[in-house]
């Protein structure tokens, strides 16, 4: 089994011992993606902007190693407040095609 370092200046550098993604065996894993801005480092404010940068963030690891939403199987998403899910899952919908 290879491990390989998925990478982009695209998407927030890792900041602790684990990398943007590990591509293994023709699976991806990403880690876990923020609502942070890669150049700045700064935290966006308010779940629409935080929920749209880290999808943009994740869309630029998956095309870092080759891929699209289309090749996603599995995504989990945290709500600090579940009043916000409907806005969240709104954004969500324009990253996921069919089937979701």
């Amino acid at each position: 089994m290879t491990r390989r370092a998925i990478s982009t200046g695209e998407a927030p550098a890792a900041i602790g011992p684990y990398s943007q993604a590990i591509a293994m065996n023709g699976i991806l894993f990403c880690s876990g993606s923020l609502g942070m801005d890669p150049a700045s480092g700064e935290l966006l404010e308010g779940v629409e902007a935080q929920a749209e940068r880290a999808l943009k963030n994740l869309t630029a690891v998956l095309d870092a190693a080759g891929l699209t939403w289309s090749n996603v199987a599995k995504v989990t998403i945290f709500l600090a407040d579940l009043a916000d899910f409907a806005t969240v899952n709104a954004i969500y919908q324009r990253y996921m095609p069919d089937p979701a």
